[in-house]
């Protein structure tokens, strides 16, 4: 049975140094740039308010105060809970969740990264979580043209199958969006190391589990270097 949006904690994963993007921007951290007149930051968890989620964690580490201080007015005029989760060092996306837990109280939750964006339907995509009791959801979108980035190979039931490395490649493929729901019987299979990533230790150790790919055929918009964050700045999707 599908649980409602609104009883599903959600973590937003803001802890990363942004060093690509420090060329354009250096006094705060990539989260909190803005998309012409919009935070980023902003951006997503309105998205996230209108899907309906009413507690929103948000992992910080970089900066954090910054982040912090942007949100200490703004919480008190809103109907949500803001719950911070403070990294001491820099853990790593994998790092960061586990590091949450402790703050997570739904059994099913979702997670996202704080620098991209993806205008996707997150009701649908819980619902497919659901009906395949999946472990791991993990949002794909495809990329049309040549690509330095990683793949993923799903089977005829979306079942994820691996985790490619970056490779340059041509053709449609699937691509991580950045976007994923989890099972809180999650937690003991990760890592005893604090510092670990999602994308490149977790996941490809975890494709044996229950884990599928959700496809989606939305832009993912990244503002994780220059040349992105410019893209991002001129979309129609955010940047109005």
């Amino acid at each position: 049975m599908c649980c409602l949006l609104e009883e599903i904690d959600a973590v937003v994963l803001c802890g990363g140094q942004g060093k690509r993007l420090r060329p354009v921007i250096s006094d705060r951290p990539k989260v909190l740039v803005q998309i012409n007149d919009k935070i980023f930051l902003d951006i997503l968890i309105n998205n996230l308010l209108h899907f309906g989620f009413k507690r929103i964690i948000l992992s910080v580490g970089y900066l954090r105060d910054k982040i912090i201080e942007h949100f200490r007015n703004k919480e008190k005029k809103t109907k949500y809970k803001l719950i911070f989760s403070k990294e001491e060092i820099q853990l790593g996306t994998g790092g960061a969740i586990k590091r949450a837990a402790r703050l997570i109280k739904s059994k099913t939750f979702l997670v996202m990264n704080g620098d991209s964006f993806c205008d996707m339907d997150l009701r649908d995509f819980l619902k497919f979580h659901k009906k395949r009791n999946a472990l791991i959801s993990v949002a794909l979108t495809s990329v049309k043209s040549c690509s330095d980035v990683g793949f993923v190979s799903l089977d005829e039931s979306q079942r994820i199958l691996a985790f490619s490395e970056k490779q340059n490649s041509c053709g449609i493929k699937w691509i991580n969006a950045g976007i994923y729901f989890f099972d809180k019987k999650v937690f003991p299979y990760m890592f005893d190391r604090k510092t670990f990533s999602l994308e490149y230790d977790f996941f490809p150790k975890m494709v044996d589990r229950q884990m599928y790919g959700y496809v989606v055929h939305e832009e993912l918009i990244d503002i994780g270097t220059p040349e992105r964050y410019k893209q991002a700045q001129q979309s129609r999707i955010i940047g109005s």
